[in-house]
């Protein structure tokens, strides 16, 4: 982690929570609440693409995934 007068807390704890839904295969609603409140354009990217992996690799994608990919559009 950096220093105390470069730690970003929100962008530890979007980045923590990244890591989280990148290896869990079913992650929790709550997690990708905080992460789309907390995320800033620059991490958009990163999260949508988690997410449409996510759909490509399932064979019955998660329907309220893919509304909540359509949403950040």
């Amino acid at each position: 982690m950096a220093d105390r007068q470069t730690f970003d807390l929100r962008a530890e704890i979007v980045d923590a929570l990244m890591e989280k839904v990148d290896t869990d295969p079913y992650p929790s609603n709550t997690m990708l609440n905080y992460i789309e409140e907390l995320m800033t354009p620059d991490e958009l990217p990163r999260y949508a693409e988690s997410l449409l992996r996510r759909i490509h690799s399932d064979k019955f994608p998660s329907i309220p995934m893919i509304a909540r990919l359509k949403r950040l559009t």
